[in-house]
Parts: C-alpha cells; structure tokens; sequence
C-alpha cells in the first residue's frame, strides 16, 4: 500500500515548485557536500548508519518523443504535470497506418486525442477490403498491429477519446506481472481524481469477424458473413461480425483500463474493455477495470476466451455478455463500490432478436462476485445474476456474497428450457456446479416473463451439484486491508467441481472451430478466484483502492500513476 505521508510530501513538493515558477525540466535533486577521509592508527570508533542523501522521486519528463514506422509520426503534445511528476505527451495518430511499437521511455506518456483507430476497417473477410477508411478519404492501409510495451502509459485527452482496434487488424499489449500497461484518463496523470470518479474516457474496443446476431441491416441472416452490428455511441462507422470464429485480433494481458464508460452518445457508454464479434484466435488475460462507469467488461458475440480478470468499481455490470457468444472465463473477481453498481453478471437481452442463431453459450468458472447495490435501487427487478434472452449459461466453482440482492434472475421460457434441441441451437437451461451463494431480499431467485420463481430455484438446484444457497462466507481480507475476497474455512470446505470436463464440450455445428474451450479451464480443488493468501495471480500488475486491495509490491493506489 501506498506511504500516504510521502504522497502528500510529493504534493507539497510539486506544489512549491510551481510557485517558484520552475518549468518542466526544473526539477532538481538536493546534493550532498564533500566527504573527507580521515586515516590513524588508533582502533577506529564503531561508524554510525550514514543517513542517505535525499533524492527527487519525481518524474521529470523525457526530451522528446520516439521515432515510430508510421509516416504520420507522434505529436508532440508538450508536457503534462501532476502529483508525480512532469511527463512528456506524445500524441498517437488518428488512424494508425502502419504497425508500429510504443516503447516505455522514462518521464513519457502517449495520448489518445479523440477516437484512435488501429488501422482501418478491413471488413468481413480479406475479399471484402473497403477502399477507403471511415473518414472517406484515407485509403484503407494493408493490416496492422499496435504493439505497446510492458509499463506504457496512455491516457485520453477527451471524454470521447476510446482505442479502436479494427477489423483485419491487431493490438499486441502486453506488459508484465510487474510492469503493467495503463490505460487512464487525464484527469488521473493530473492527480485530479479520488475514489468515487468514473466515465472520464471511452474504453479500449477490440472488434472481430467472428460470428454475431442481432445483425445492423435488417433482413441480414444472423451468424452470416452479411451480419454485422456498429460499436454502441460510435458516432462514426466501427464495424465488427463476420464468419471467422478463429480469427486473431492480437493479445491483450496484464493491463489496467482505469476511470471509462464516457457516453459516446445518450445511454451509449463504452466499457473499460469491450470485445465485438473477436475470435478464439485471441488471447485476454490478466485485465484490471477500475471504476467504470459501464461495464467491467462487454463481449458482443465472437467466441473469444478470458482468464484473469479483476472488475473493481463497475458503476453497472461486471461481466456482460451478448448476440450470440460462445465465451469461456476462468478466474474472475467483481467487487463493487459501496452502493453502486447493477448486476455481477448479465447474459444476454431480452429483445427482438432472441431467436437469432447462434444462442449465446458461456461458460464461467472460479468467480468471486461481490455486489454492493441496494435492495431498495430503483431496479426492482436487479439481482446479482441476470441470464436473459434464450442464453445458454454454464457456471461453476464460484463464490456469490450479495447482503441485499435476489441471487439469479432467469427471464423467459427459452432461458429456462430443460430440453437441448440442435435445431435451435439450444442446450438446455442453465447450469451450476459447486457454487455458493448468500444472498439478501426478499426472495433468492426471480423469475420474469414467463418464469416463476420456484423454476429458477429448482434450475439452480441447492443441494445438488454441490450448489448451496444457505452459505455463510468467510471471505478474508488481505494483509493490507480492504474488502474481503480470499477464501476462508467455509469456501474452502466445499468440493470443486472438475472443469476440465468443459474442455470438451463442443457445442453445436454453427461453431466448427471455436466451439471447445481446447484445454482452456484448469481443474482446481477450489471454488472462487483466490485459493487462499497463498494465491498471488492479482499480485504486482494490479492498482489498490479501498475497494479492492491486491498487497504490496504493485502499481500503488489506483489515484496515481505509479513512478518507475
């Protein structure tokens, strides 16, 4: 945890700074004096511990910007300056059109100045190119991969600025379990920001041509190469669907998405991370969302995989999922700020579109959900878990904790149906095996449109399966504090189920290559994220907040950027 003496030591430093009318480059280290050795021959007197010489540990801004392979180069975009130090701002294109690598450089940071394009997009298939980019007249460049390097920051200058990685091309974001990459808003460089801030900038989007429903064009087949849907609140073309459900659109692992969900247009807000018709060829993992105003994370249809996933501070759901995705996530921890925040889960909608083919299989295991809304929201129909829209829904070793919230809402008929029928690609109601809940209101289960309570109640199956809905939690805090999400004697008492079984299953025929999770879930002898104090994965790559604390030896409070 952070030394909250020293930050405010640093502030008043800067502050000082400031006032003496001292420029960017201005920071200066105190010196030491002359040291004067002194040789006898007399048995020396025992040394005392030298006191070390103090020094600076604020940023102080690079010279300038990298050379990168696009002609358009970086901007320079001068420097920024906040509670931990002056960085230089380079400014990332428009439209990247060519690959290029943004390496970490000491004192700089890389700024999205409104919507940043990675490339163009190339539409459904390579036979399907357009000419030209969404602005008309930029001719649409041969693919391309943004690569970022482990500890890169980039912030969004604007509310509306959000990352677009294209159709046809790649992000390939890796950082490290200590080195993170961070994605933030301005506010945040500029040490403006506290725990209850949210929805500064857009998110980072990664859009596919896997297969989606709920096609954009009206009469086009859903799960076919003319299905395609627009980014929600884009106000420009950014298309995503296709038919390839292997296709790659890079890796994203070890990453911070701090402070989005801006409304690109009314009750169009974007999330920290949103995945569009992405294929299995994609690898996400080890992704941290704080304080989105949105969802954690969203995925609109494709058939992509996520291990890893931490969603601190979502002011609506944490793990959305919808038009048709076969999606896999394993090791998921979603623990909300006190008061706020809608549901944990929420599969699919209930709209015009519920018997479009595909139907959404998800499978999701070792989650720990920790909600924080009221009973008494203005949602009276809000549970932790919503599963809606004829979704196929499978969930497994998993932790619930929700004081004031309904457990499981299932709305409508098809939802619910026991009966598997390939020809609706329909695998029957949803699942659970070794999952515990605690629950408040008024009732545990929901039922809505056409489902009653007591079937959502017999589907989840308390006493069956290993799934219990009269649990006690014994979650347990860390060691620096914070909300509790460690398993104690009660989660640890209850028998995992093996979800290695899942790594066979294999779904319907309108999914040949990315229907089988393929070795994706790892068999565990424990339920919930976190096996104990013992179990590290959140460690060094994360942020703390009172919210949620990951230990020592990480990025610091998820209010400052951190120094090295």
């Amino acid at each position: 945890m952070a030394n909250f003496t020293t930050r405010r030591s640093l502030i008043a430093t800067a502050s000082m700074l400031a006032l003496a009318g001292c420029g960017a480059d201005d920071i200066v280290s105190p010196g030491g004096g002359n040291v004067s050795i002194v040789t006898n021959n007399t048995t020396p007197a025992p040394t005392p511990t030298a006191t070390p010489t103090p020094t600076s540990t604020l940023v102080t801004a690079a010279a300038g910007c990298p050379t990168i392979a696009d002609p358009q180069g970086l901007g320079e975009g001068g420097t920024i300056t906040g509670p931990t130090g002056t960085y230089r701002v380079c400014v990332l294109p428009k439209i990247i059109q060519r690959s290029i690598t943004l390496p970490k450089l000491a004192g700089l940071v890389y700024q999205l100045a409104g919507r940043t394009d990675v490339g163009c997009d190339r539409g459904p298939n390579e036979q399907s190119v357009p000419k030209t980019c969404y602005d008309g007249t930029t001719a649409v460049p041969a693919a391309v991969t943004l690569t970022i390097d482990p500890g890169v920051i980039l912030y969004a200058n604007t509310g509306v600025s959000w990352l677009a990685v294209n159709r046809g091309n790649k992000i390939q974001a890796v950082g490290s379990a200590t080195q993170p990459i961070i994605f933030t808003s301005r506010d945040n460089v500029l040490g403006l920001n506290n725990e209850q801030m949210s929805g500064q900038w857009g998110g980072v989007v990664l859009m596919g041509r896997a297969r989606v429903t709920d096609c954009a064009v009206p009469g086009a087949a859903a799960g076919t190469i003319d299905c395609y849907r627009n980014t929600e609140g884009a106000a420009d073309p950014a298309y995503y669907g296709g038919v390839t459900d292997n296709d790659n659109s890079g890796r994203v692992a070890f990453m911070q998405i701090r402070y989005s969900g801006y409304a690109l247009a009314p009750d169009n807000e974007l999330q920290s991370l949103t995945a569009e018709g992405v294929g299995s060829g994609t690898q996400i993992d080890h992704i941290q969302s704080f304080n989105s105003s949105d969802d954690g994370a969203e995925f609109f249809g494709g058939t992509v995989n996520m291990k890893y996933f931490l969603s601190i501070g979502a002011e609506d759901d944490n793990l959305d999922t919808d038009t048709g995705l076969q999606g896999h996530f394993q090791y998921v921890l979603a623990a909300q700020r006190d008061g706020i925040g809608d549901a944990m889960i929420e599969g699919d909608s209930d709209n015009l579109f519920t018997a479009n083919l595909p139907r959404q299989h998800t499978i999701l295991a070792n989650a720990t959900f920790l909600p924080s809304r009221t009973a008494s929201s203005t949602n009276g129909d809000l549970a932790a878990i919503l599963i809606r829209g004829g979704a196929d829904y499978t969930i497994a070793n998993s932790v619930l904790y929700s004081p004031m919230l309904p457990c499981l809402r299932i709305s409508q008929p098809q939802t619910a149906s026991g009966t598997a029928d390939a020809s609706i690609d329909e695998l029957g109601a949803p699942v659970f095996r070794s999952v515990a809940f605690q629950c408040g209101g008024s009732t545990k289960y929901l039922g809505a449109n056409g489902v009653t309570n007591d079937q959502v109640a017999a589907i989840f199956g308390a006493g069956s399966n290993g799934n219990t809905d009269t649990f006690t939690n014994s979650l347990v805090a860390p060691a620096g504090g914070g909300r509790a999400y460690i398993n104690g004697a009660n989660e640890t008492a209850i028998t995992a189920y093996d979800v290695s079984v899942f790594n066979s299953v294999t779904g319907s025929a309108l999914y040949p290559n990315s229907t089988s999770a393929a070795g994706f879930f790892a068999k565990t002898s424990y339920i919930g994220a976190f096996n104990g104090a013992t179990d590290t994965w959140a460690q060094g790559w994360t942020c703390n907040s009172s919210t949620a604390n990951f230990g020592t030896g990480n990025s610091g409070l998820c209010t400052s950027l951190p120094t090295t």
